[in-house]
């Protein structure tokens, strides 16, 4: 701790510094976080309200919907200040803050895609024993869980990084603190730090992609045995919405973080960044929500309801 500069801040470059981008770029971005924040927090009240959608399923789905919503939330927000008010310094424990909610969330969201692969795989696959494989007390374990593992897996990180000493400077070359950012301002050696974000990386991906690739290989097997046409289009619709925000998630994951920091390109981190912080908390509830039809009864049975209230 004698060798550590004291930093008290640090200057986050953003996504770009070209003046007439700003304001476009501020109005996506809210358009963007908008429709995150209408559509997580939406579905977490649309689970609440309807006792049909009391059901496993749903359960893990508000559980994202809140990840979702919480990740985006450390993120955004940020971001939007510094493109309309051109304010890009952020307080040294700010950024570590942010560093922990990103990652504790983003960790999170791991375990629930990995939980909701096996729920499917017990739907499909275990139709008799459903209710019993997937019991409250299970769905609760695995849910706690993801988030003991997103809590702990960001606090190792955010006390490793910020016991490194950050002395090379306190520009960050992102738009958020995220833990390669702020890796390569370290000028002591870093290399066990490298070592250990590649390696708990690697654990909680593939752990989480290994459940989750078992899960569906029994799945397909279980539709190719099936003999109904409206059977088999059924589990293929959930499996092909799930896969498509997993093949995203995973893939930008995996382009993140499983390599050296060293070897990162900062400016191609920045839009595979925008995916996973921004795009993807926008897109699953549109994906698992609007293209369920039972949400889409909830939601239309909601907004009657709202509709003859206001009418009385």
């Amino acid at each position: 701790m004698g060798n550590r500069t004291e930093v008290t801040q640090f200057i986050l470059l953003g996504l770009t510094n070209a003046p007439g981008l700003q304001v476009p770029l501020f109005v996506i971005f809210t358009l963007i976080y908008f429709i995150t924040l209408i559509g997580n927090l939406g579905m977490i009240v649309l689970i609440l309200m309807d006792p049909r959608l009391h059901t496993p399923m749903y359960f893990f789905l508000s559980n994202l919907s809140l990840v979702d919503f919480g990740y985006s939330s450390a993120v955004t927000p940020k971001v939007l200040a510094g493109f309309l008010m051109g304010g890009k310094v952020i307080s040294y424990n700010a950024c570590a803050a942010q560093m922990f909610l990103f990652a504790a969330f983003a960790t999170a969201e791991n375990f629930l895609l990995a939980s909701m692969a096996y729920d499917r795989f017990a739907a499909v696959c275990k139709p008799l024993h459903y209710t019993t494989i997937m019991r409250a007390g299970v769905c609760a374990c695995l849910a706690i869980g993801s988030y003991v593992c997103g809590f702990l897996n960001a606090a190792l990180h955010v006390g490793d990084v910020f016991s490194l000493s950050l002395c090379n400077s306190n520009i960050v070359h992102h738009f958020f603190c995220d833990v390669p950012a702020v890796m390569v301002l370290s000028c002591s050696d870093k290399h066990i730090s490298e070592v250990l974000l590649v390696f708990m990386s690697s654990f909680n991906v593939f752990f989480a992609l290994l459940i989750i690739l078992i899960s569906y290989l029994f799945i397909f097997i279980t539709i190719l045995k099936m003999h109904s046409a409206q059977g088999h289009q059924k589990a293929l619709s959930t499996c092909a919405s799930h896969l498509t925000t997993v093949s995203i998630f995973y893939g930008t994951i995996i382009f993140m973080y499983l390599q050296p920091s060293s070897s990162h390109s900062m400016d191609t981190d920045k839009m595979a960044s925008v995916f996973y912080s921004m795009v993807i908390p926008m897109l699953n509830p549109l994906v698992y929500g609007l293209r369920n039809q039972e949400v889409k009864r909830a939601l239309i049975k909601v907004a009657l309801e709202a509709k003859l209230s206001l009418e009385l």
